[in-house]
């Protein structure tokens, strides 16, 4: 059946004759030799490998909880030993704009949650200790 407009239906002419494939130019699945299929079977497995490669590497990175506390507390630590080496330039009366900058950096790393509270309360202490000895620099670098 088929629709030709707002004047009616007409009849169809019926299914479209199947041509014959002449020639080769119809469907066909082309036979790889031995030593081309070998090579693509190797290619493909070296790209299965590197992408399985790169999906671990982005795992790690991601880390689970204890990786992010491990993070954490590396961070936290880099943060005292700044802290505490501006305490001995403070004391030696030798503190200078790079002991500053440390602790810009330092506190300029983003921290990850950890999902320890305790944990996260203790870091949030370090990092407004940190801020605080930042800003009495700063305040005594302009006084100066």
């Amino acid at each position: 059946m088929k629709v030709t407009g707002p004047s009616g239906i007409g009849s169809s002419s019926g299914a479209a004759p199947s041509r014959p494939a002449a020639g080769g130019d119809g469907f066909h699945i082309a036979t790889p030799g031995p030593a081309a299929g070998a090579a693509q079977v190797a290619s493909s497995g070296a790209v299965r490998g590197v992408v399985g490669v790169d999906a671990l590497i982005a795992l790690q990175e991601l880390g689970g909880p204890l990786e992010r506390k491990r993070r954490a507390v590396r961070r936290a630590g880099r943060i005292l030993d700044v802290l505490d080496e501006i305490k001995v330039g403070l004391l030696e009366g030798e503190i200078g704009g790079a002991d500053l900058d440390r602790l810009r950096r330092a506190i300029r790393d983003e921290r990850e949650l950890t999902e320890d509270p305790a944990l996260e309360a203790v870091l949030d202490d370090i990092e407004l200790r940190a801020a605080v000895e930042m800003a009495k620099l700063e305040q005594a670098s302009r006084a100066a």
